[in-house]
């Protein structure tokens, strides 16, 4: 590893302290070198809120050696007024003379602009760092820029009989086929994650609340399938308690209110694709899908995911409703407390 490589590291261990807080923007993390010794980091940590090349730039104490100094970012800075100032205009300000990014921002307004702003200012920059494990970082906000989608992560469990659920299950009646560690675990991604979706029969059947009750951090917008219209009120679903999104067939109709979002889809062609666009115009850049074997099913058959999480737990079903096949290996796996969590890239 050579020292642009070492301190890019750095900067990514920063950027990845703002998972899930940092929405709709990315995730940076940025550090100021002088004399091979860092000098000022910092990473952004909420919308609004400064900058990872501000933080940092204001860490120096003796902010006279930022003219001799090296700044290094995991993403091109900003080079447009948003909730706050350029950052690439702060950069040229203090004379930085060197300026090392991990990867260009895919942000329209951004897109390449930062960059040149720096060279037409004289300062020298080398680009594409750990270019691969920048964007890797960054892969809901590329998604959505480029794709103009959310990102999409399957999610559910299964037994080491490849079994989901039970063959007959009483409604609120829920076998967990994981420990109580994978449990958590999975509220821990839904407070890194904007969206969190459902199909009908899993709503109806579990009745889950799909916050994070048992992790800190902010709730996803939820989404349910709900094609007629049939789900009750009293569901937790249709609490109003957090941001809720009902797709429904577009013959029918149903007014919003607080905190619910009702919108009409054609069920009958390209449903996920409408889905996919849906989410995008509401500005969602992430989505977990916690559906049951028809909405999983569905969606890696349309090609419509980017990245699966399946638990194998050591609870036992002997029949049952039987797993979604993935075509692949997983790329990686990691021990729970005796449950399997086995990861696959839809790349």
């Amino acid at each position: 590893m050579n020292t642009n490589e070492f301190y890019i590291q750095r900067c990514l261990e920063l950027a990845k302290k703002g998972l899930g807080t940092t929405y709709p923007n990315p995730l940076v993390g940025c550090v100021v070198v002088h004399d091979n010794k860092i000098i000022g980091e910092g990473w952004h940590i909420k919308a609004g809120d400064e900058h990872a090349e501000v933080r940092a730039i204001k860490a120096v104490k003796n902010q006279k050696l930022l003219k001799t100094s090296t700044l290094y970012v995991t993403l091109e800075p900003c080079s447009h007024y948003g909730k706050t100032p350029p950052c690439s205009d702060l950069i040229v300000e203090k004379k930085i003379p060197h300026i090392v990014i991990g990867t260009i921002d895919p942000f329209a307004k951004v897109s390449g602009l930062g960059m040149k702003k720096l060279l037409a200012a004289g300062r020298k920059v080398t680009l594409g760092v750990g270019e691969e494990e920048c964007e890797k970082l960054n892969k809901r906000f590329f998604t959505f820029h480029r794709k103009k989608r959310p990102y999409v992560i399957l999610k559910w469990a299964e037994t080491q009989h490849g079994f989901m659920a039970p063959e007959k299950q009483a409604k609120g009646d829920i076998f967990w086929i994981t420990n109580p560690y994978s449990q958590q675990l999975v509220h821990k991604w839904r407070s890194e994650e904007q969206a969190i979706l459902v199909g009908t029969t899993t709503a109806l059947m579990d009745n889950p609340q799909l916050n994070v009750r048992h992790w800190q951090g902010e709730n996803p917008t939820r989404v349910v399938i709900d094609k007629s219209l049939q789900l009750s009120d009293s569901l937790s679903l249709l609490d109003q308690t957090q941001p809720t999104v009902v797709f429904h067939d577009d013959t029918l109709s149903r007014d919003n209110s607080r905190n619910l979002t009702y919108i009409g889809l054609n069920f009958e062609k390209n449903f996920w694709l409408q889905v996919c666009n849906a989410l995008y115009e509401l500005h969602l850049q992430s989505i977990i899908i916690e559906g049951g074997y028809h909405t999983l099913k569905s969606l890696i058959e349309e090609d419509m995911w980017d990245e699966a999480r399946v638990f194998v737990g050591e609870n036992l079903i002997h029949q049952g409703l039987k797993v979604p096949k993935l075509d692949r290996k997983a790329t990686r796996s990691e021990t729970i407390k005796g449950d399997t969590l086995n990861y696959y890239y839809n790349d």
